[in-house]
């Protein structure tokens, strides 16, 4: 009984797409093949709101055997390019996936040219000489038929000349398009007469300048399933009024007698708050240099995200708790940056950094001495070791972690109080020196030689452990803290703003005057570290020989949630 009750369980776990690639499966449908497709278009960066659709397309092929394939829809050459294709393989690689093959939409120029001359010689489709605005007006609305076309019962032969000619380039850009014969007064309004090819005269990035016609998303996008073998075609739900369309088109493709025929699915987009996913307004950012490129790690692209330092274990941590389900909704931000620490704490090793350093001299350690010490890489993860660390007379330490007049529940430097440096002595501080404004320059405190960290016969204790580092050795640093790049919740939604004025002001700043230990020298981009006390960081791409610099990942805790609350 227990072992039925376990398989009942497992089976209520299961997404409902899952549930319906089971049950096909199951019935043998489409001779038991699985096979899914990622279709990007090439015209911009891959997002957090892509990611999740990647792991579906991949992970489903992944879990039940099945095969998928990677296949760019490159069908508005006026918007693509090879950059866009590069970056994509190389970030659904980082994600930890392969695909079977990969193929272009324009693979299929061809046979969707050739089906779209038998619609017209079938009657079901016919070029019209209407602006985009005349087509659109002539719509009609869900409650009211469309109007038709005066072009839609021209004869046979002159659409086929005509988009013969189109293709040829002998007519301007938006002079004719080519519309599927469908039905003007249907309740869906894709069904009235779509577009189907529109002409385009900017040279494709892989067919040059052979075609000057090129094909609608909706009827590039089934045709090519059906090319491929595509047994799921998985999408988010915006392509739920398009399915009816996708169905139409594989009808009229398919040969009399075939059984095999993809089949759409639909599952919710993922809508993170402060967050932006239009692909035209993240390069509108990166045109109007209001971020730094298209990996800047402010931006939701993954390569942002790899450069500020998220793992791709975390990310899609993040995208199964979520789960796909059939209703849209707005997912806290906060959730994806929790899953992130909770990636980073188990892998990242522990380091000391004074991103505000000021100086901490123990008066009564010997000078010239210095002493090693041994810091725990990771206190989650026992087999990832220990690392030396120099101890001196004169410490970089926090500018926060001392106050010259503390409240009583300050458990830090203040002149009489103790507190211990990590991984070493207690010491108690005696007093401080000012500069002619007033300004603390340097801290001064004993040290407890009796106190050293791992002995026992002490007896000493204190409230208060703050980090350090030598300053003899210490590492100049650039330290920069990231935050979140808007201030509204959900800024897609703001009407009447330019994108400038929905900016969070805060979302960089640069601290120059950073000091780390030695033993992050020789650290690369993708190592991760957490800084003590401070946060998780990264090695950023502008690191040199000569200049380390860091990128905040997230920070200890979700400071956002005191900020909400103070609001």
């Amino acid at each position: 009984m227990n072992e039925e009750n376990n398989k009942l369980e497992e089976k209520r776990s299961l997404n409902f797409i899952e549930q319906i690639v089971e049950k096909d499966l199951e019935a043998k449908l489409n001779d038991g093949r699985l096979q899914t497709r990622f279709p990007p278009e090439p015209n911009g960066y891959l997002h957090i709101g892509h990611a999740k659709a990647v792991c579906m397309d991949f992970g489903i092929a992944q879990k039940y055997g099945g095969v998928c394939n990677l296949r760019f829809d490159d069908t508005n050459p006026i918007k693509e390019d090879t950059e866009y294709v590069d970056a994509i393989r190389e970030d659904i690689e980082w994600l930890g996936f392969k695909w079977g093959n990969i193929y272009y939409a324009s693979d299929y120029f061809q046979q969707l040219y050739d089906f779209a001359v038998r619609l017209i010689k079938e009657g079901k489709a016919y070029v019209d000489e209407q602006t985009s605005e005349q087509i659109a007006a002539q719509k009609g609305t869900p409650t009211e038929p469309g109007k038709e076309s005066p072009f839609r019962n021209r004869p046979i032969e002159e659409s086929l000349d005509l988009f013969e000619r189109m293709n040829k380039g002998e007519f301007p850009e938006g002079a004719m398009t080519l519309r599927a014969k469908i039905d003007m007064a249907s309740s869906n309004m894709h069904f009235r007469d779509p577009i189907i090819y529109r002409i385009i005269h900017t040279p494709h990035h892989r067919t040059g300048d052979k075609w000057h016609v090129y094909p609608m998303y909706d009827f590039a996008h089934g045709q090519s399933d059906y090319f491929e073998g595509v047994t799921h075609s998985i999408c988010t739900l915006e392509f739920v009024p398009h399915r009816p369309l996708y169905d139409y088109f594989i009808d009229e493709l398919m040969p009399e007698g075939t059984t095999y025929r993809p089949r759409q699915y639909e599952f919710n987009r993922l809508n993170l708050t402060y967050t932006m996913m239009s692909k035209r307004k993240l390069l509108a950012l990166v045109k109007g240099g209001l971020v730094k490129g298209w990996d800047d790690p402010r931006m939701p692209t993954l390569c942002g995200y790899r450069r500020r330092g998220y793992t791709a274990q975390s990310i899609r941590n993040f995208i199964d708790k979520i789960g796909y389900t059939k209703y849209d909704g707005m997912i806290d931000v906060a959730l994806l940056e929790s899953a992130v620490r909770d990636d980073l704490n188990k892998r990242a090793t522990r380091v000391s950094a004074v991103l505000d350093p000021i100086k901490l001299v123990l008066t009564n350690y010997p000078e010239g001495f210095q002493e090693t010490f041994m810091a725990t890489n990771n206190p989650e993860d026992e087999s990832a070791g220990q690392h030396e660390v120099k101890f001196a007379r004169e410490l970089w330490i926090e500018r926060a972690d001392f106050m010259e007049d503390a409240p009583r529940k300050y458990f830090r430097l203040s002149p009489g109080r103790e507190v211990r440096l990590a991984s070493a002595y207690i010491v108690a501080c005696t007093g401080c020196k000012k500069d002619e404004d007033g300004n603390v320059v340097e801290v001064y405190a004993e040290y407890l030689p009796e106190t050293l960290t791992g002995r026992s016969d002490s007896g000493h204790k204190v409230k208060g452990t703050i980090h350090w580092v030598a300053c003899h050795n210490a590492i100049d640093a650039e330290v920069r803290l990231y935050d979140r790049l808007f201030t509204d919740e959900d800024p897609s939604s703001v009407e009447g703003k330019e994108l400038e004025e929905l900016l969070n002001p805060d979302s960089l700043k640069v601290l120059t005057n950073c000091k780390v230990e030695p033993f992050l020298k020789d650290c690369k981009p993708g190592d991760n570290f957490q800084f003590r006390r401070v946060g998780y960081f990264t090695p950023d791409l502008d690191s040199t020989e000569d200049k380390l610099v860091f990128n905040r990942t997230v920070s200890l805790k979700d400071t956002w949630k005191k900020v909400a609350a103070k609001s």
